[in-house]
This record gives structure tokens, sequence and C-alpha cells, in this order.
């Protein structure tokens, strides 16, 4: 399981108690599942532990984003949508807690049920759940939902729709679906794909539908008005069906949300100091001390809020497109890694503050070790140590320099891989074997103005190198399609990830989804020793096993030398107006768009 924000978390099992009948075991109905164990929360829990069940209802805020939209469609492929909707819009049969890894609860669903062996699950629909329009959500539209985004929704979407044996309707409200594989996350995947409505969009071409045609969902704000590429106005429906289910309660209490387009960050920033928007997330340290004393600020109008959160690193950084020469050569991507000056670049942008990712797991349980593989990481990874990159079984770490403008060490290391990676320098340029230059260009968006400054300070240490490199600046839209289409060589990324990973891994950096145009696995990695951890993280059945792959995935990964990474955000920062209030309970995620502006509220005092 997955989530769109910093990107943005999973533990695991059995969801039901079983009882002997006629022979057969059966499954009990269940108002939650988790991957292992049962749910924290009991049958009749009130809310959800980070919401306020009593939070007042009202008001309204203006949120920013940068660059601009074409679609307000966030389930295909084709355009940019605001990546806020499908939070606010629609729902899924089963939610998931932020205070829980691999717990879901019910949604849509009033309950499910599992075997055992997961081979497949069933959920019975809520009587009063509606579509923003009125109408009931019916077995007909899941059935139908699952069938539409599984061929021509996201891709995202077509990967458990392939393992999915059949999807019946078993009731008047209740939908069952068996696999075809032997994998205990897909139950809990089932509960998390959005609902569509049947009668929207049956017959009609849903992945190339314009603007206007904005999908039917179930959640509790409906897109009431939009300018294109300028603003979105989401608005809270009074008549929303689940105000009162358990999984709801504290949550949306924000009347009207708006959503306005800005042009690149620093213009979002000062329309945010001019009181244009009423919250702004930070995640850079040194601005956070050096550039949040404006007036409002002063006054007490601006509050500065900082959550703590023990969620893994993720992984942030410039990526390398192995598609391509010359990054399809593990020495040249050593090279670029040794030559990014880590410590320099992040003293002069965050003022050190910011310790670096070490790991695509790093800052959890579920990070590498330090050093070689031991015990059953070792024993995971020892069928493929041929293949595996220098590093993943005896020990991985990323250079670190002086600290000094010229990083000596880091030139030197990456000249010495160039070298063997058969480049020279002549006449100040690095060269190839056949006397090519080496030449590439990084990916960004226009409206990060910081990818920009460390982009900036990169080139110059590649220049000493004798490499060329060009930064390739473009709109909004423009860089989501490139990357849906891999057409860079190499860009800015940045992967959330959670405790609790599963299926999504393999759309992440699995072989299968390299060459899938519109896939997440930017990097194009293909690795038998990746995909058999996925498969292992997938099919494990205790805490202990299901640690070791994911210890092990991290290691292949980050060998592997694909993302060259930046600092990670190890608390999240928010500045919003003071009328703007949250409960004291942080979820184990921290921050996200489940938590602001879902769970906060305005004071109706102020």
């Amino acid at each position: 399981m997955t989530s769109y924000f910093f990107q943005t978390c999973r533990a695991v099992a059995a969801v039901s108690s079983l009882i002997l009948w006629s022979g057969n075991v059966l499954a009990e109905p269940m108002h939650g599942i988790s991957m292992y164990g049962t749910p924290a929360l009991p049958q009749d829990f009130v809310s959800l532990p980070y919401a306020n069940p009593d939070a007042p209802m009202g008001g309204t805020i203006v949120l920013g984003n940068t660059g601009g939209f074409d679609s307000l469609n966030p389930f295909v492929r084709k355009g940019t949508s605001p990546w806020q909707l499908p939070f606010f819009t629609h729902e899924t049969l089963m939610g998931r807690s932020w205070d829980e890894p691999f717990s879901l609860y019910g949604l849509l669903a009033e309950s499910v049920e599992v075997p055992e062996d997961r081979s497949w699950v069933e959920f019975t629909l809520r009587p009063e759940a509606r579509f923003s329009d009125g109408s009931p959500v019916t077995p007909e539209d899941v059935i139908f939902s699952y069938e539409l985004l599984g061929t021509e929704g996201h891709p995202r979407y077509h990967g458990l729709r392939a393992q999915i044996e059949s999807i019946t309707q078993t009731g008047p409200r209740s939908v069952r679906m068996a696999f075809n594989t032997d994998n205990r996350e897909l139950a809990l995947l089932a509960g998390m794909r959005p609902i569509l409505s049947k009668a929207q969009w049956e017959g009609r071409d849903f992945a190339n539908a314009p603007l206007a045609d904005i999908p039917l969902g179930s959640g509790p704000y409906t897109v009431t008005d939009y300018q294109a590429g300028r603003q979105v106005t989401l608005t809270r429906n009074p008549d929303y069906w689940g105000k009162n289910v358990p999984f709801r309660r504290g949550t949306n209490n924000i009347d009207q949300i708006k959503l306005d387009f800005y042009g690149d960050a620093n213009v979002l920033f000062e329309a945010f100091k001019a009181g244009e928007i009423s919250a702004i997330r930070e995640f850079n340290a040194e601005t956070w001390e050096t550039q949040y004393d404006f007036p409002a600020v002063q006054r007490g109008d601006v509050v500065k809020s900082t959550f703590s959160h023990n969620k893994p690193s993720g992984m942030t950084g410039f990526v390398m497109n192995t598609r391509r020469a010359p990054f399809d050569d593990i020495r040249v991507r050593e090279a670029m890694i040794a030559a990014f000056n880590f410590e320099f670049i992040n003293e002069t942008l965050t003022g050190g503050a910011q310790p670096r990712i070490t790991s695509y797991f790093s800052n959890s349980p579920l990070a590498m070790a330090k050093g070689p593989a031991t015990g059953r990481v070792a024993a995971l990874l020892e069928p493929f140590k041929e293949s595996l990159p220098a590093g993943a079984l005896e020990g991985y770490a990323l250079p670190v320099s002086d600290g000094s403008a010229r990083n000596r060490s880091g030139i030197g290391a990456a000249m010495e891989a160039l070298t063997k990676a058969g480049f020279s320098a002549q006449d100040g340029t690095m060269r190839d074997a056949q006397g090519t230059p080496l030449a590439f260009s990084i990916l960004l968006s226009k409206g990060s103005t910081e990818n920009m400054a460390i982009a900036e300070l990169y080139i110059q240490a590649l220049k000493r190198l004798g490499i060329d490199v060009t930064v390739d600046a473009v709109d909004d839209a423009q860089f989501v399609a490139r990357n849906a289409d891999f057409d860079f060589d190499m860009a800015v990324f940045r992967r959330a990830l959670s405790l609790s990973p599963g299926n999504e891994q393999r759309y992440y950096w699995g072989s299968e989804a390299a060459d899938q145009p519109g896939s997440r696995n930017m990097m194009g990695a293909k690795s038998p020793a990746i995909d058999a951890m996925i498969d292992t993280m997938v099919s494990a059945t205790s805490t202990e096993d299901f640690t070791a792959a994911t210890q092990a995935l991290d290691r292949a990964l980050t060998a592997g030398r694909y993302v060259i990474p930046f600092w990670q955000f190890t608390e999240d920062r928010i500045a919003h107006i003071a009328e703007m209030k949250y409960p004291a309970h942080v979820p184990l995620y921290g921050d996200g768009p489940n938590y602001m502006p879902e769970v906060w509220w305005i004071d109706p005092d102020r």
C-alpha cells in the first residue's frame, strides 16, 4: 500500500477469527484488517486516535500548489491533476489509519472477511454509502470500478487487477474478490482502490475524458468551481453520507478548501506572507529558521508548528535513467554519486541542519544495517551474489566529503570510476573511448527553486571533471509527461516510503515495470535480486521475515547506485494562520494530506 503526498507508509495480518462449520473453515466479518495480528482499534472505536470527534465545523482555507493542471481526473495517465483530489473527493472500501502500519478500517464497506490463506476477500458495503449526487454505492459500482481502473485507468492500478481471478457479487451489498496469486497483501490492496460511478462512465471514454468531466465520488468534498490551470474550489458536501462513520468522525471539518496555483515556490511563499494562503509546508530547515519572521508571524497571526514522525526517509535525489548511456554503466553512476558534494551543498542550502538520506528505508527499523549482511538478510541475498552490485553483501555507504567546496576526495573517486568505465579527460573534456564527450541534462520542474539551486552547485563540480551538464527546466505538465515516458537522462526524484511496504514496490522498481510507460520505476531497475526480495516481502507471514526481506531490498537498491540522495525530512513543518487548529495526538506517520487539512479545523472564536 502507498500514499500520494511525500508521498507517503504499512504491518500485517490475521484479520478474521475463524470458525468451523460443516467441516469448512469460514471467515468472520470484521470491522478492520491488518497484515499481522489484529487492528489496534476495537470494533466500537469512536474515531481515529489522531482525530478530534468534537471538532467544530466550518470556515474556508486556501492552499497553494505550484504549476498548473489540465485535468480533474486523478485516476488516469493523461494530464496533470491537483494531487489533493483523490484524498478529498473519492473514497475506498477501507480506510487507512496513519497511526498503525498495515491496518485498514471500514469506510464504504461496513465489514471485511478473509479466509486464513487469504485466497479471497469479501466486502459488505454500508447501506447508507452514497455518491455525491445521492445515488447509492452498489456492488455493481465496485466491480465496474476495478475493471475500469484495471484496464483504462492509470498503470498503477493494473497490477492488482491482473492478480484478481474473479470479482463477483455475493449478496445485495457484498462483493468477493478471489486472487490468482499467493500474496497476503492483496486482501488489503483490494480495499484501497477508489470507487467510481458505473452510471457516469459506462460506455464512455474514461481515459481521455475532457477537463469538464469530473469523476463522481463518494467523498466528503466535491469540486464546485474551477478555473483551468489556476484554481480549484472544493466544498464540503452538506449531505455527505459518511459523517457519522467512526473512521470519518472528526475529519474533513473545514467547509471549503480552495487550491490556488502559482508559477513557482518563491511566488507561492510571497502569497503566503501576504495572507493569500492559509497554510504552507516547509521542507528546508534553514529557510524555516531564517525566512519565517515576517510581520504576520511576529503578530501571532501566523503560527509555526512542527510535528515528529516515525516514517522512513524514502528517497529524494537525482535519479539516473539506466535505459540510456552513460547511466547504463554502474561505474558512471558511482562517479556521479562521488562527485556530489553533499556536505557542502547541505551546509549552503540548509545550514547543515538536515541529515542525509543513507538508504531508501533509512530512519526506520526496515533500513539496511551498516557493514556486511548477516543472518536472514545474507541468506536471502546469497543466491544472487553473482549479479548483485558491489557492496550489497559486503556493505555499502555513501561517500562523505570534508565539507569544502573543492571536494578533492570526491572528485578523485569520480575520476577513478570514470577511468574504469573507459572515459578519460582530453583537453578539459571527459570523453569515452570513441572520443565522444560525456554530456547529459538534468530534468527539473520550473517551480522547484531548491532543486534548481542543488543542480547548479552540482554542475559546478561536474564541470571540473570535464562533463557538460545542462538543466532542462520545464513546466509541471511537461515534467509529469516526460517522467511517464522516461524521457530524461537525470531527473529530480522523490519516492515516499512507509513502514508497511508491499506490492507497490514492484511498481517502483520491479523489472516488469521498468519498460511500462507511466510506471514509477524511474531508474529502469531490472534486478533479479530486487524482484525476489519484493516477492519475499509480500509473501512473508511473520514480521521477522518481512523485516529481513525489506532490509535486503534496501541493500540491493542502495548498492545499485540508481539515485544521488539528498537530505531527509526528520520532522514536518507547517506554517499556518492562527485560526487553524489541530489535535494534540500526531499520527505515527506525521503530516500528510490525511493530517493537514483532514483532521484540522477552524477555531470558531477567531
